[in-house]
């Protein structure tokens, strides 16, 4: 590379991903393959519209792209094109929820989002982020006492507030989610069920998280967190009268997006196929054993797990107990320093700051593709409680 200024930036950013034990939840290494299709020339290609339909010329390569991005998305997922379609152009996972809302809900309306310090998402109905400014949410959030999803609740909730859309799936929630519950919940309403799978897609994959899409309308996903794709999106809809794909596939383009980023759609594509292997059934599985030994672990050396423990790849460690620990801030810097790089999250009925949370969430899908197995983990929550314990 000529620009010696970037070149040096990119080398120390590799050092430091190579020297860190790094527990974050939503990030992975992606493989070589993947950053070459990422890198690739079809960084130059600009093919406005969609696959048949562009608006400029030289699109042979690109739609045939597309379309067997789309193809290995359903397959993965084992659904038939028939009931399902596929949009790849969403950006990233943001603006994916955004298209899903722009498409089928109109502005005003309730949507039913877990709230933020309980594990949901901005893009769920949050007050700062649009989808908080453009629709109303109806928050939920989990049991106080046992700090996972109180179904006969969230029904008389959304009975009550006859929301227009519910959304199911969580960045912060380490429990297995009954989608069936959220169907029957949806129809009792009157609403539509969106299912934002982006912290689990890559465990529905291979295999070690149950499926939404048996029950639910539409679902979108991120591609860069266990799928360990590139930083991209999927959304999902159901092909019947209600058309949500074509809905959904306007408010894509041209509602919210120019061109796709053709390179992005190919690495996709690569990580969907390395996702169909038997060798990604068995890291998925992986991904789940260490996170539930780091749990294990963590709360033997006398830390608090949120919900006593996990299903998936990630849990939430109650650092502050009560005044007893220390904040999240503090104990993310201090383990930072340590090369253990998490991140300070809130945790259910927090009383302190998300700018310095009472906890912080910690993730094996990283740590799971470097090869660390169970011992290595009870190895890092040995760490973790070291550093974190050090006065």
């Amino acid at each position: 590379m000529k620009d010696k200024e970037v070149k040096k930036l990119i080398d120390l950013e590799k050092k430091r991903q190579k020297s860190v034990i790094n527990l974050i939840a939503s990030e992975n290494y992606v493989s070589s393959d993947v950053l070459t299709a990422l890198g690739s020339e079809l960084t130059n290609k600009y093919a406005e519209g969609y696959s048949e339909h562009r608006y400029y010329g030289g699109n042979e390569y690109v739609d045939k792209l597309d379309n067997l991005t789309r193809a290995r998305a359903l397959k993965l997922f084992k659904l038939s094109p028939k009931k399902w379609s596929v949009n790849i152009q969403a950006l990233s996972g943001s603006p994916a929820n955004l298209a899903v809302l722009v498409a089928l809900v109109p502005p005003g309306e309730k949507i039913m989002g877990m709230s933020l310090d309980h594990g949901g998402h901005l893009t769920h109905g949050y007050k700062v982020s649009v989808t908080g400014k453009w629709w109303k949410q109806v928050p939920y959030g989990v049991d106080q006492k046992t700090e996972v999803l109180d179904y006969e609740k969230l029904k008389e909730l959304a009975i009550r507030e006859k929301p227009k859309l519910i959304i199911a799936g969580y960045t912060a929630y380490p429990r297995f989610v009954n989608w069936e519950r959220f169907r029957a919940i949806a129809d009792a309403c009157g609403a539509l069920l969106m299912v934002d799978m982006s912290h689990i897609s890559g465990l529905i994959a291979g295999g070690v998280y149950p499926s939404p899409f048996r029950y639910a309308d539409v679902v979108t996903t991120t591609t860069h967190k266990v799928l360990r794709g590139p930083r991209s999106a999927l959304i999902f809809s159901c092909h019947d009268s209600r058309e949500l794909d074509k809905k959904i596939d306007k408010a894509v383009f041209p509602g919210l997006q120019g061109g796709p980023h053709m390179n992005q759609i190919a690495a996709v594509a690569v990580a969907l196929k390395e996702a169909l292997t038997p060798t990604y059934v068995k890291y998925a599985k992986q991904v789940v054993k260490n996170a539930e030994v780091l749990a294990d672990e963590l709360q033997k050396l006398g830390w608090r797990i949120v919900s006593g423990g996990t299903d998936s790849h990630l849990l939430l460690v109650d650092t502050w107990m009560n005044g007893k620990g220390i904040g999240g801030k503090e104990a993310s810097d201090r383990l930072e320093k340590n090369g253990i790089i998490v991140n300070k999250n809130t945790i259910p009925f927090d009383t302190r700051s998300p700018v310095d949370p009472s906890g912080i969430r910690l993730g094996t899908p990283a740590e799971t593709t470097r090869g660390k197995t169970e011992k290595d983990m009870r190895a890092i929550a040995q760490k973790i409680d070291r550093i974190l314990k050090k006065k």
